[in-house]
């Protein structure tokens, strides 16, 4: 069995696609491109895909990731094309590599998120971050179906920072590149990109939202746009997320029989 491991986008209105909304669309896609999908055994055989690390719904994404695997060879950038044109613009297909390493989940460790403030001045967004980061812990709770759950956000944030409105980030065709969730806006607009561990329980973006209000009395007058722009391993010395595929890429450079 070739295993194919893929990255994916959420852009546009498609950030309101659920994780289940987009298993759906997948698995059409896979039927309509005609991909050699491997099934597991059983009485019920499914196609054997495998999600990793979704982003919750309403948020957008540079990096989703997932793998899929196959009963015959298939080249991964022709299957990258044909994945990508059996999807609806917005959920793109924009990487393909064959998987010849284990624990891709395991390679996710932190993501880096852009959230964009409109409203907000620079200014005062860069000195409710320095209050955040000054601090020890920020609790926060969180509504879940076992009840409310009290937890620090504080720790699983490695870098928070207010980025330059000129720098890249997400597409131009992503709300968070130049209009609000409520729709375009004008004036103090701040970006915020933080770099956020992958914890137990997970610290997601309006967690460290509700920490900055709770911190720094930060209130955004709308609600914010989030993206994320990367997720994989976190190098600790420079603090920044590295690309997870990469030791799929460099092990398929490796000539056959090598040390």
């Amino acid at each position: 069995m070739q295993r194919i491991r893929l990255r994916y986008t959420k852009r546009g209105r498609l950030r309101f696609t659920s994780h289940r909304d987009f298993q759906r669309a997948f698995e059409r896609a896979l039927r309509r491109a005609d991909v050699p999908m491997a099934y597991s055994a059983g009485f019920t055989p499914h196609p054997k895909v495998s999600y990793a690390n979704a982003a919750p719904t309403g948020v957008g994404s540079e990096a989703e990731y997932l793998e899929i695997g196959l009963a015959r060879h298939c080249d991964p950038q022709e299957l990258r094309r044909l994945l990508d044109e059996s999807l609806p613009p917005g959920l793109d297909i924009v990487d393909a590599v064959e998987a010849h390493t284990s624990g891709l989940a395991d390679r996710l460790e932190a993501s880096v998120w852009e959230v964009r403030l409109d409203g907000v001045e620079p200014e005062r967004a860069r000195e409710a971050a320095a209050e955040f980061l000054a601090a020890e812990s920020v609790e926060v709770q969180r509504a879940t179906k076992n009840g409310t759950r009290t937890f620090d956000c504080r720790g699983a944030v490695t870098r928070l920072e207010v980025a330059d409105p000129r720098e890249g980030g997400a597409p131009t065709d992503t709300p968070t590149a130049g209009t609000g969730v409520d729709g375009p806006q004008s004036g103090a607009c701040a970006i915020l990109r933080l770099v956020v561990r992958h914890l137990t329980p997970a610290v997601r973006p309006d967690d460290v939202l509700t920490g900055l209000r709770a911190a720094a009395g930060l209130a955004p007058p709308v609600p914010a746009a989030v993206t994320r722009l990367a997720q994989g391993p976190l190098d600790e010395e420079s603090g920044t997320v590295t690309d997870p595929l990469a030791p799929d890429r460099d092990d398929a450079t490796v000539p056959a029989g090598s040390a």
